[in-house]
C-alpha cells in the first residue's frame, strides 16, 4: 500500500469516528433536552419551590470544568507540536480538574441536603428531585469522559500519539468540551431558569 492510499484510509477512518461521536453526542442532547423540557413543564405544580437557590459549589465546579476543557485543549496544541513533556503535563491537569468536578458536584448535593432540601424520600420535592437526576445523569456521561481521557494519557504514555497521529487526542478533546458546555447549559438553565 503506498502513502497515498495509507493517508486515505486513516482520513476516512478519522471522518467515521468523529461522525459517531458526533451523532452520540446529539443523542444526550436528546436526553438533556428532554429532561430540562420536563423541568420547564414541572415548574407550574404547586409543590415547585419557587425560592430554591443552587449552592455556591455549583459555580466552582462549573468554574473547574471550564478550566480542563482549557487544559485539554492545550494538550491537544501540545501534541500537534510533538511536545511530549507539555501534553503529559495537560492530560494530567485535565484529569485532576475532572475528578475535582465530580467531587465539587457531590458537596454541592451535601451542601443541598444541609440546607434542607432531600432528592429522594418522602422529604424530598420535585424541585431537588429534578436537580438530582440531571446533574447524576450528566456526572455518568462525565464518567464516560473520564474512562476516554484515561485510555488516552494510557495511549500517550505508550507514545501512540505524535504531530501525525492525534486522532485519540481530538475524539476525547471533542467529547470533553461537548461536556463542559453541557454542564454549562444546565448550570445557567438552573440558575436562571426559576
Amino acid at each position: 500500500m503506498n502513502v497515498e492510499a495509507v493517508n486515505k484510509e486513516q482520513l476516512q477512518k478519522a471522518k467515521s469516528y468523529k461522525t459517531m461521536l458526533i451523532l452520540g453526542m446529539a443523542s444526550i442532547v436528546m436526553i438533556f433536552a428532554g429532561l430540562t423540557s420536563a423541568y420547564v413543564i414541572s415548574k407550574s405544580r404547586p409543590d415547585w419551590l419557587k425560592d430554591f437557590q443552587l449552592p455556591q459549589t455549583f459555580l466552582w465546579s462549573t468554574i473547574v470544568i471550564v478550566l480542563s476543557s482549557i487544559t485539554f485543549h492545550l494538550a491537544k496544541k501540545a501534541i500537534q507540536k510533538n511536545n511530549r513533556s507539555t501534553t503529559t503535563l495537560m492530560l494530567s491537569t485535565t484529569l485532576i480538574l475532572g475528578l475535582l468536578f465530580v467531587f465539587l458536584q457531590f458537596q454541592g448535593f451535601n451542601q443541598v441536603i444541609t440546607a434542607g432540601y432531600y432528592f429522594t424520600g418522602s422529604y424530598s420535592t420535585i424541585t431537588t428531585s429534578f436537580l438530582y437526576i440531571v446533574v447524576l445523569v450528566h456526572i455518568a456521561h462525565l464518567v464516560g469522559g473520564l474512562i476516554s481521557l484515561l485510555i488516552v494519557i494510557y495511549n500517550h504514555y505508550k507514545q501512540k500519539y505524535n504531530a501525525t497521529q492525534t486522532l485519540g487526542i481530538e475524539l476525547s478533546a471533542m467529547f470533553w468540551h461537548f461536556l463542559g458546555f453541557l454542564w454549562l447549559y444546565l448550570f445557567l438553565f438552573f440558575t436562571f431558569y426559576k
